[in-house]
């Protein structure tokens, strides 16, 4: 009897030993993490500087957390896919991830959080108020301003809106314009708030914002119209990386905390705050559908048929 209890003991403690072992393996970095950087693309939201500002306190941070060193890299939206196959993660808006993901098998991590939609996203078309328009048929005739062309809630959305109202831009808008140079969305708010153009495209986000910081009276405005409530931005991780790492990588943005902070430069930080971030969320690449439908309807990217 005792034989078999030391025997039934034995096998137990090996058996903890071996859980343990692969606990370890999970949670700590490989000699081969160890010893590269991994290169995070980070999609260029209004400025390159900008950008970098806002993602460089998050990347120190899982370098930190992950035990693994990160590089933060700031591209075009337009150059993304020439250069994701040097990159590791990438963190895009949800048109460019089903992009990527199609043409590069790039693969969702994890959605950001931010504002009163959550880690969803949506884009509005907008008015003055006093310039009369209430509805998508009263812009027929009207100018219009875009935000970038693969900005899913400041072009895409909005097109789909005019297109299922039957309105065709091309033809049944006076002029239609997206204005050059950085921060975009603003530029459309400016420029339909000192009337230069009858309507705007815009993210509701960054709308909300530019009315918290008081930038702009939201009573002057008509919301003319809504698009439908899709993911916002993406973290997603390339063929380069091992799953263990993205494993990890992924739990460490989801554990992120409003408190958790990090140095960059010299500074203390809050890396949430830092990023203009509540956080992260899972979610599955089929919570992606309603894009690839979207981009189906307009002819965007990746289904453009011309």
């Amino acid at each position: 009897m005792e034989k078999n209890y030391n025997s039934k003991a034995g096998r137990l403690l090996v058996f903890l030993l071996a859980l343990l072992l692969l606990v370890a393996s999970c949670s700590s970095p490989s000699a081969k993490e160890k010893g590269r950087t991994y290169k995070i693309g980070y999609m260029i939201c209004n400025s390159e500087q900008e950008t970098l500002h806002r993602f460089k306190p998050l990347t120190a941070y899982l370098s930190k957390k992950l035990g693994v060193k990160f590089e933060a890299v700031a591209i075009d939206t337009i150059d993304f896919s020439k250069h994701v196959d040097e990159l590791d993660f990438t963190h895009t808006n949800s048109l460019l991830y089903i992009i990527l993901n199609r043409n590069h098998g790039v693969d969702v991590l994890a959605a950001e959080k931010a504002g009163s939609l959550g880690a969803r996203s949506e884009g509005a078309i907008i008015a003055l108020k006093k310039s009369g328009i209430k509805t998508l048929r009263d812009l027929k005739g009207k100018t219009m301003v875009f935000g970038p062309m693969l900005g899913p809630t400041a072009y895409m959305s909005q097109l789909d809106l005019l297109l299922r109202a039957g309105i065709n831009p091309e033809n049944d808008l006076a002029f239609y314009t997206i204005p050059p140079g950085s921060f975009k969305h603003e530029k459309v708010i400016y420029a339909v708030m000192f009337g230069k153009y009858d309507a705007g495209a815009v993210p509701m986000l960054d709308f909300e914002r530019m009315a918290d910081e008081g930038k702009i009276d939201r009573s002057d405005f008509t919301i003319v119209a809504e698009g439908m409530h899709i993911p916002y931005c993406t973290f997603g991780v390339t063929q380069r990386v091992d799953d263990s790492l993205a494993k990890r990588f992924r739990k460490a943005l989801l554990d992120l905390k409003k408190s958790d902070t990090v140095e960059v430069d010299g500074e203390v930080v809050r890396v949430l705050d830092r990023a203009q971030i509540d956080g992260y969320e899972e979610i599955k690449d089929k919570d992606y559908d309603v894009v690839r439908d979207m981009a189906k309807r307009t002819n965007m990217p990746p289904y453009q048929k011309y």
